[in-house]
C-alpha cells in the first residue's frame, strides 16, 4: 500500500480520498489501492492528473535480485520454478541468465548444475566387481546381441526390440551375469529396481524411468559411453498375482514402457516438446522370475525379447567353481558339491560358503569381548584400528558339504512345517 505525503501541508486540514472500489472486482490488487493525505479536494485531483501524466515503471525488488530476470524464452525465474516438479529449485541450478553472476560464478561455468554430482549416482560401476568370474556363452551372447542390435538399428532393415527380458528361477545369476556383462563392454548403465516403480503419488515412478532412460542417454552424448537402462525385479513391481489391486502407477509404467518401445529417441519428462529433443535409443533390459504375471501387450514379440535362463549342470559347475577358486577347490571337488545338492540354484553355493564362516565370527566375537560388550568395543576399537585379526576359515569339502546340509535342511523345514496352516487350524474345524 503506498502512502504519497505533500509536506508542503501538513498544517492544513487533512481529508482522505479512496479509489472507490470496482464493481467487478470486489477484492482487487493491494497494488492498485493507494491513501492521498491532501487538504482539499481540489489538490486531490490535482495529483491524481499528474500522477496520470507520468507513465508508472514496474517496481523491482531488487537491481540485483534474478527473480524477474528474463531467459531466453522470456520468462522470469517465478515461471521456470513453476514449470519444475513440485517446485523444487534443485532441477534448476546455476543457470547463466537465470542466477546472479555473483553466485553463479566463473569457478564452475557459467551453467554449473547444482545436482550433477546426485545425477551422476544414478549410474552404476562396477570397482566391487574384484577377481576372475565366468559368464556362460548362451548368456552373454543374448545380451551383447541386444545391446549391439539396438545401438545399430538405424542400419538394419528389421524392427529391433527395444527391451531384453531375461527371466528364470530365482537365485539363478540374472542379475549378476549381465553386470558382469556390462563391466567386460565397459557400459556404464543405469539400474532400477521393481521398489521405484511405486510411488504415493501418481505419476511419478512413469516420469523416473523417462528421466532414468534420458540420463542414460546423457551418457552416450556427453561421456562416450555405451549405456543401458536396466529394471531388476521388474514383475514383482508390474506383476499381478491373485486379488493384488492395480494402481495408477502400474498403468503408467506399463504405458511409458510400451512408448519408450514404440518411440525410443522421443522422451518426454512432462514438459513441452521441443523439435531438436532428440534422445539416443538406450536398450532396456528387464530381469523377473515370472513374466506371464505381466502385461501382455508389454512383453509381446515386437516390444520385447524374451529370453528364459536355466544354466546347465556345466554352467553351474563352472560359475561354482570360479567362486570357490581361491579357496583350493578343485573343478573336481565343485562337480561332487554340486551332484550332492541337485536342483539348488547359483545363490545355494554363495550361502553355503558363507555358512562356514559362521564358527570363525563367533571366535572373532569372543576375542573382541563377548557378545555383550560388542557393541561398545566394536565402534570404539574399530575407531582406533585395536581390533583383534580375524582369520578366515579355511575352506574344505567335509566343511562346504556340513554347510549344504544345514541349508537344505532348513529348507525342508519351511516346506513341511507350514505353521500357517497351524495358526489357523481353527477354520478348518468350522
Amino acid at each position: 500500500m503506498a502512502l504519497f505525503f505533500n509536506t508542503n501541508l501538513l498544517r492544513a486540514p487533512l481529508t482522505f480520498h479512496s479509489i472507490p472500489l470496482s464493481p467487478s472486482k470486489q477484492f482487487p490488487n493491494y497494488s492498485s489501492l493507494s491513501v492521498r493525505c491532501s487538504s482539499t479536494n481540489q489538490q486531490s485531483d490535482e495529483i491524481r492528473d499528474s500522477d496520470q501524466d507520468e507513465p508508472k515503471k514496474k517496481k523491482r525488488l531488487s537491481e540485483q535480485s534474478s527473480w524477474e530476470t528474463k531467459d531466453s524464452d522470456g520468462k522470469d525465474y517465478l515461471y521456470r520454478l513453476g514449470a519444475e516438479a513440485d517446485n523444487m529449485n534443485i532441477a534448476v541450478g546455476a543457470r547463466a541468465g537465470v542466477i546472479d553472476s555473483l553466485f553463479a560464478g566463473n569457478f564452475l561455468g557459467k551453467d554449473s548444475d547444482i545436482v550433477f554430482d546426485y545425477r551422476q549416482k544414478v549410474t552404476r560401476s562396477f570397482q566391487y566387481l574384484q577377481g576372475d568370474y565366468y559368464i556362460a556363452p548362451v548368456f552373454l551372447d543374448k545380451v551383447v546381441c541386444h545391446i549391439v542390435k539396438n545401438y545399430i538399428s538405424h542400419v538394419l532393415n528389421a524392427k529391433v526390440p527395444l527391451i531384453l527380458g531375461v527371466w528364470g528361477g530365482k537365485g539363478q545369476g540374472k542379475s549378476f551375469q549381465t553386470e558382469l556383462i556390462f563391466q567386460a563392454m565397459g557400459i556404464e548403465p543405469v539400474i532400477m529396481s521393481a521398489g521405484e516403480l511405486e510411488s504415493e503419488r501418481a505419476g511419478e515412478p512413469g516420469k523416473l524411468i523417462r528421466e532414468r532412460y534420458r540420463t542414460a542417454s546423457q551418457v552416450v552424448q556427453n561421456q562416450g559411453k555405451m549405456s543401458v537402462l536396466m529394471i531388476n525385479d521388474i514383475d514383482a513391481g508390474l506383476g499381478r498375482f491373485g486379488n493384488t489391486q492395480v494402481t495408477v502407477n502400474n498403468q503408467i509404467v506399463v504405458g511409458t514402457l510400451m512408448n519408450l518401445c514404440d518411440n525410443p529417441t522421443r522422451v518426454s519428462v512432462g514438459q513441452d516438446w521441443r523439435e531438436g529433443d532428440i534422445t539416443h535409443r538406450i536398450p532396456i533390459i528387464v530381469t523377473g522370475n515370472d513374466f506371464s504375471t505381466m502385461y501382455a501387450p508389454l512383453i509381446r514379440d515386437g516390444r520385447m525379447e524374451k529370453f528364459y535362463w536355466q544354466p546347465t549342470q556345466e554352467d553351474i559347475v563352472n560359475i561354482v567353481c570360479r567362486m570357490y577358486e581361491k579357496d583350493g577347490i578343485t573343478k573336481d571337488e565343485v562337480a561332487t558339491i554340486v551332484n550332492t545338492f541337485p536342483n539348488q540354484a547359483l545363490d545355494f553355493y554363495g550361502a553355503m560358503r558363507s555358512r562356514t564362516y559362521d564358527q570363525s565370527i563367533l571366535k572373532w566375537v569372543e576375542d573382541s569381548g563377548g557378545a555383550e560388550d560388542i557393541g561398545r568395543r566394536f565402534l570404539r576399537q574399530r575407531k582406533k584400528g585395536e581390533l583383534p585379526v580375524f582369520i578366515p576359515p579355511e575352506q574344505t569339502v567335509e566343511a562346504l558339504l556340513e554347510s549344504g546340509h544345514s541349508l537344505t535342511k532348513e529348507q525342508m523345514l519351511i516346506m513341511e512345517s507350514k505353521l500357517s496352516k497351524e495358526y489357523m487350524k481353527k477354520m478348518d474345524e468350522e
